[in-house]
């Protein structure tokens, strides 16, 4: 194989075998539970990167069911995201995210700076409740809890919320260990369809584990509660910051 060859296939890993396709990745009936809490703002301070600014002391987990995704398959995913502003624009921070498939672990890592780990998410209908649960190993760590459809929430604010900047920090090593990447990444989500949206109550309980360490951002007090449903594409990124420049 020439150089040249190798430079014009080099758009993952493994070369002549790569874990998940070229994109646009489109996300079909794409579900989301996303439970906002209030949380510990010191601890927040610990985990959100500079330049990166916190407001109030939020957090939003989320539980995603997608069934059906370019080149991904069907996964289910959960984790927290941070509100945050970067120069003055409002946005999330995704924190950390767990979910059980391969290839968008390997595409959201090498493309964007996802903070992806494998483990077991679930998120289904249980009579007149959805639930959402996260296990690492046999271990349960995280249970959310909302009442199914109870009323319709505002579809434009759902829809700002949707569109707003997301950032990631992604990080990709040398060979010797030491960070040869490592930037803030915006990226959007795009061409989104709105199929319904909902509020209710809910509950979140976050268990403690050394490898799953949702429960260090504790829940204080429920805030709100969205259950979503839409088809979207996730736009590819850009850098706005690069930490080794």
């Amino acid at each position: 194989m020439k150089e040249s060859e190798v430079r014009d296939r080099a758009f993952a890993m493994p070369l002549t075998s790569p874990a998940f396709p070229m994109g646009p990745y489109r996300f079909v009936d794409r579900e989301f539970m996303i439970i906002t809490y209030e949380t510990d703002p010191e601890a927040l301070r610990a985990v959100v990167p500079e330049p990166l600014e916190i407001g109030e002391p939020l957090v939003k987990y989320e539980f995603i069911r997608m069934p059906n995704s370019t080149g991904f398959g069907d996964y289910t995913e959960t984790g927290q995201v941070i509100p945050v502003s970067f120069n003055g624009a409002k946005g999330g921070y995704t924190h950390c995210m767990f979910l059980d498939d391969h290839p968008p672990i390997a595409g959201g890592r090498e493309l964007w700076g996802f903070p992806k780990k494998l483990a077991s998410p679930k998120l289904h209908t249980e009579i007149d409740t959805l639930v959402g649960t996260l296990d690492y190993g046999p271990v349960r760590v995280a249970t959310g809890t909302m009442g199914y459809k109870h009323r319709h929430a505002d579809e434009a604010a759902v829809l700002a919320a949707l569109t707003a900047p997301n950032y990631l920090l992604k990080i990709i090593p040398h060979v010797d260990g030491s960070p040869r990447i490592c930037e803030l990444v915006d990226y959007r989500l795009e061409d989104i369809v709105l199929k319904g949206a909902w509020t209710g109550p809910a509950s979140l309980s976050l268990q403690p584990h050394a490898l799953a360490p949702v429960a260090d951002l504790p829940v204080r007090r429920v805030v709100s509660a969205l259950h979503i449903l839409c088809d979207l594409t996730l736009g590819l990124g850009r850098v706005v910051h690069d930490y080794l420049a």
